[in-house]
């Protein structure tokens, strides 16, 4: 049995969000929050993270910012809301700002494209590294393993717009999800 993690303070969300913008700059939002939320921090656990992402993703909006308000507003309520999005948003907008303005300046530089391709190539490692980590509790899992293929063949291959796609295939992911965790009370 693990012991109850303390309800974090407005600061320690900041803190929290500001370390997940500033170790994903440049792409693998959803990879360093995992990190720092599931297994750094343990707010919270792995099937809520990912219940809280989906949610984020559906909702207008930047998912991270989503994610923000969610965790936030869950510990602190609207001044936790505030202060995870102030710490994921008003540091890495000033920084944003100053490479902007440094890029322009140095544009024709090799260094700055090879630097850029770099960056470009860390945060495609990040994103692949959170799929399989996501992934591998799937893979005792035919039903989880049917929908992520029929959602990869019919939004990547096929080209179907997205939310007909979701409406299809969200439901039934739902089913899954509720009939496992119906198993799973059944089983205590």
């Amino acid at each position: 049995m693990t012991e109850p993690v303390p309800r974090p303070t407005a600061a320690a969300l900041a803190l929290s969000f500001l370390g997940i913008a500033l170790a994903s700059f440049g792409g693998g939002l959803s990879a360093a929050a995992q990190r720092e939320l599931v297994e750094r921090r343990r707010w919270l656990d792995r099937d809520e993270f990912l219940s809280a992402l989906t949610l984020c993703r559906m909702l207008p909006g930047p998912n991270q910012v989503n994610m923000a308000v969610y965790v936030g507003a869950r510990y602190g309520r609207l001044r936790g809301a505030l202060a995870s999005v102030a710490g994921l948003v008003l540091v890495p907008t000033a920084i944003l700002l100053g490479l902007g303005a440094a890029y322009f300046h140095y544009r024709h530089l090799p260094a700055l494209d090879a630097a850029l391709r770099g960056a470009v190539a860390a945060a495609a490692g990040m994103t692949l590294a959170m799929g399989v980590k996501v992934a591998t509790p799937l893979i005792r899992q035919p039903a989880g393993i049917a929908l992520a293929v029929a959602t990869f063949v019919a939004v990547h291959l096929l080209r179907w717009p997205l939310v007909p796609v979701v409406a299809v295939l969200g439901p039934l992911g739902m089913l899954w999800a509720w009939s496992r965790a119906n198993d799973a009370e059944g089983a205590e």
